[in-house]
């Protein structure tokens, strides 16, 4: 009898979106397929299948121990999310001298479906950094007997989702910082930054749009930038390491001594980066924008406004019912809803209030006879003759326009 060969061990999960990328959130069931191909005919002891989440962290530092002397010492630490294990055939016992319980399986291709459940417990987004990562994978092995096993691991992404349209990622963030410049026993004027931003959560590819104000009183040429940084916090043996990395950036035009800069929503688009992740016990990442005023010569004047990168997008109409973000998902489809182009004028009084009911509301009422004693005769005599007119005839032209004015945005105020 010719034994046969394992041609190819592959695993593939049932996707949730179109893209035909595995993602998962918590709570989710992952499901799919180990398949298995074979030339011949082979005994197979098991058939097994591991699903893991884990945060981890590994860094190095040097360390002096007197003279000449040195010594590494590593910072490692992990937080495991989930450990799912499932036979798919045989059973658990694997050592190599037991014959018992063998499966044969046929030349061909063969699968075998597998499905477990993640936590509902919130799990951290899955992250590639410089010192640390959060992974998600399913590995499958197979063991025959007298034989290495084959091994295979597969990973997949979970998201764990942020909503932005919650109160606290839609409120403004705003901030206001002063510089004197000091060159020996001479002092110029200070310069000043105001800066303000609609909100602090933001999804991938929109554009924060800045609001700022600079003023120059100094001697010197200064330019006002913004951007965007990224900050990994990686947590292991009660210490801490920290990488900052520039997202994007802009720059602005330069202000000249006794000028004034305004910045009237001024945008920087957020480029495709990972969420934040805020609730990882070993691993942090946020964002900040950072408005700052480049000051040849000295130390940069700089305003720091928190940042939260989310997955659920800003809703449309300005809607901050964060509830409705967890029942729909990111590409929203509004079922063809649309405004009118122009309102529809309300119904005249005539066709609400008939000249006999007005008349007749006009007539004495005993219920008000105590209301026209309290107050004095000319004030009851005035809200009787106005109380039921009717309201003037609807215009899409306001009869009264105001004075014209700026439109343009405001700026905060220092």
């Amino acid at each position: 009898m010719v034994l046969g060969k394992v041609k190819s061990l592959t695993i593939s999960f049932d996707c949730l979106n179109d893209s035909n990328v595995p993602v998962y959130s918590s709570g989710d069931t992952v499901s799919g397929r180990v398949s298995l191909e074979v030339t011949g005919e082979i005994r197979v002891k098991s058939l097994k299948i591991r699903a893991r989440g884990l945060a981890k962290v590994r860094w190095t530092e040097s360390r002096n121990a007197g003279s000449n002397t040195a010594y590494t010492q590593n910072y490692t630490e992990e937080v495991e999310y989930f450990n799912h294990k499932d036979i798919l055939i045989g059973h658990e016992r694997d050592d190599d001298s037991s014959e018992e319980g063998l499966h044969t399986i046929h030349s061909g291709r063969h699968e075998y479906a597998f499905s477990f459940e993640l936590p509902q417990t919130p799990l951290a987004t899955s992250f590639e950094g410089r010192h640390g990562s959060v992974r998600y994978w399913v590995k499958a092995e197979l063991h025959r007997p007298w034989f290495l096993p084959v091994k295979l691991k597969k990973e997949f992404t979970v998201f764990e989702h942020i909503d932005i349209n919650t109160p606290s990622l839609l409120s403004p963030q705003a901030g206001t910082k002063e510089k004197t410049l000091c060159c020996w026993f001479c002092t110029s004027g200070p310069i000043s930054l105001s800066a303000k931003i609609e909100r602090k959560g933001y999804t991938p590819g929109e554009s924060i749009q800045i609001f700022a104000e600079i003023e120059n009183c100094s001697s010197r040429v200064v330019v006002p930038k913004a951007a965007i940084y990224q900050t990994q916090a990686f947590y292991a043996k009660g210490k801490m390491k920290e990488v900052k990395q520039l997202v994007a950036n802009l720059r602005g035009e330069s202000v000249s001594s006794g000028k004034t800069e305004t910045w009237n929503g001024k945008q920087l688009k957020i480029p495709p980066v990972s969420p934040s992740i805020l609730d990882c016990s070993i691993i942090r990442v946020e964002y900040s924008l950072m408005v700052y005023v480049d000051i040849p010569g000295a130390m940069d004047l700089f305003l720091n406004l928190p940042l939260v990168i989310g997955t659920i997008p800003l809703h449309p109409f300005g809607s901050r019912t964060s509830s409705v973000s967890s029942q729909c998902s990111v590409n929203m489809n509004w079922l063809g809803l649309t405004l009118p182009e122009r309102p529809e004028a309300p119904p005249s009084y005539a066709e609400v209030v008939t000249e006999e009911q007005r008349q007749s509301s006009l007539a004495p009422i005993g219920a008000c006879d105590d209301f026209e004693r309290a107050l004095p005769g000319p004030l009851f005599a005035y809200i009787q003759e106005f109380r039921f007119l009717p309201p003037p005839l609807y215009s899409e032209i306001d009869p009264n326009p105001d004075q014209p004015t700026d439109d343009r945005p405001s700026c905060p105020s220092r």
